[in-house]
């Protein structure tokens, strides 16, 4: 049965991707791009992405294009990622909302700003592990492949 779809944003701030680098109380660190799951009141997969950039980083974007669906086969089922490419706006992390801020056990989500080298990508532990080739094999096309 398929899992609640999600949105990814591959977020060029400049010539820089922005990350998450996530420190869970008892998990190894990872990394990870903005996004999250669609909700019932998103009116579309580009409203899930501005929505998530919102609460995620105070962030507004430009240039969304679609680039590419991820099948992420996990224990409940397969989870459909869908990543999205755009360029950073504005971003004011005061504006930050929801529970992954607000509970101590959701850990940190630290806002990274990589280059956009594949060897920087693929040093990462990224999550979803299905986004990792992916990246590493276009990221220093995205600024081209952007709007």
């Amino acid at each position: 049965m398929p899992l609640v779809p999600s949105v990814r944003a591959l977020l060029l701030d400049g010539d820089r991707l922005v990350l998450f680098r996530r420190t869970v109380p008892g998990r190894e660190l990872y990394w990870s791009v903005p996004g999250g799951h669609v909700e019932p009141g998103d009116a579309s997969l580009e409203h899930t992405l501005r929505r998530e950039l919102m609460e995620e980083l105070g962030a507004t974007v430009s240039d969304v294009t679609p680039l590419v669906t991820l099948n992420c086969v996990r224990h409940g089922g397969l989870k459909i990622q869908h990543v999205y490419g755009c360029r950073l706006v504005s971003m004011d992390l005061a504006l930050r909302s929801g529970p992954e801020f607000s509970d101590p056990a959701k850990g940190l989500y630290e806002v990274v700003l990589l280059p956009l080298v594949p060897t920087e990508i693929t040093a990462l532990n990224l999550i979803p592990p299905e986004l990792g080739p992916y990246l590493a094999d276009t990221v220093t096309r995205l600024p081209e492949l952007i709007g």
